[in-house]
């Protein structure tokens, strides 16, 4: 996606905790809001988890990883079945985010795509919603996030123009102000599971890590690509360079991330931007 044109201060890590009975049951630690992420445990003799009433998966260890949509609802139900029949509930208190949203009233969105780029981009998404279904063994999620790359934040996660009263996309990720062909780096272990090359029409080359358990991590506008589908990476091993591929309007690193489907902050998984 395009880098935006004004610069914004990081938001720092943001952790709103959950109510007492969802501490105590589950031993959530993490940001409950829009766009943000958790991690907790199970209570003992769990057998099933869900949130929402979609699956959760949980490792043997009792340990899970739950997230919260940009534009999730007020709140959220958990529900642990027990090996004796029973269940445990916490009902969670989602935080509303505080998005960038710039009004442009006499402006109108960009006209309708034609029919040839919509048959290029179909498969292209195609691609990308199957990478984020593959799924892998990567215990990446476990681990507190480092920034793939550092530097001056140009565009925010859930920033949005609204278009003559029409709401436009919001921006699905951060991006990061970076020169062409400096270093972007695994910000979690995970396994790649598309490394788009040739380029597509908006992302560029695109690069797409599993990091396990629902958790994905996807880099845009990439100069150069150096892993190939199948391959684990770990936390701080170079995956690629910044680039302006696809459509940008300067060099940027754009970080996106979703659990299961749901677009997160990447800024409230891996707090805030380190100092040069």
């Amino acid at each position: 996606m395009p880098a935006a044109s004004v610069a914004a201060a990081p938001r720092p890590l943001l952790p709103a905790p959950p109510q007492l009975v969802a501490a105590t049951r589950f031993g959530l630690r993490g940001a409950l809001r829009q766009g943000g992420l958790a991690l907790g445990n199970v209570p003992a003799g769990t057998t099933a988890l869900t949130l929402d009433g979609a699956p959760v998966v949980v490792a043997p260890d009792g340990r899970f990883v739950i997230a919260f949509d940009r534009d999730a609802g007020p709140q959220a139900v958990l529900i642990a079945g027990l090996s004796d029949g029973s269940t445990m509930t916490a009902t969670l208190s989602i935080a509303a985010g505080d998005w960038r949203i710039e009004r442009l009233p006499t402006l109108r969105k960009v006209p309708v795509p034609d029919a040839e780029f919509a048959a290029k981009r179909s498969g292209e998404l195609a691609r990308i919603v199957a990478a984020r279904t593959v799924g892998s063994a990567a215990e990446g999620w476990r681990q507190r996030f480092v920034w793939p790359a550092t530097g001056r934040i140009s565009g925010l996660f859930g920033a949005q123009r609204i278009y003559a009263g029409e709401p436009g996309s919001y921006h699905g990720g951060v991006d990061v102000a970076k020169p062409e062909g400096a270093p972007v780096v695994a910000p979690a272990d995970g396994v790649v599971v598309l490394a788009a090359d040739p380029p597509f029409t908006l992302e560029g080359r695109l690069l797409i890590l599993d990091h396990g358990h629902g958790l994905t991590s996807a880099f845009l506008h990439l100069s150069r690509i150096d892993v190939r589908v199948g391959q684990r990476v770990r936390q701080g091993e170079a995956i690629g360079l910044v680039g302006r591929t696809g459509r940008a309007t300067g060099p940027h690193l754009h970080w996106a991330m979703t659990w299961n489907g749901a677009r997160i902050d990447p800024m409230l998984v891996a707090g805030t931007m380190p100092r040069a």
